[in-house]
């Protein structure tokens, strides 16, 4: 039996000042209610700093 694999969206946000992890994952739940798929939240903050500037740079605004 193949393995299932399960699709995950992952998102780049700028929290609002004050936002606090459980804003986060409220936003996170709320999210992969409304596409359907698991989503991955990540603040700029949270970016691996040896790619942190080319995802910054092809980030896309939706």
């Amino acid at each position: 039996m193949a393995p299932i694999r399960m699709a995950v969206t992952d998102l780049l946000v700028n929290a609002l000042p004050g936002a606090t992890l459980f804003d986060l994952g409220g936003l996170q739940m709320e999210l992969e209610d409304m596409l359907g798929v698991a989503v991955d939240l990540l603040t700029p903050g949270n970016l691996p700093s040896r790619f942190r500037e080319r995802v910054l740079a092809e980030a896309a605004p939706v």
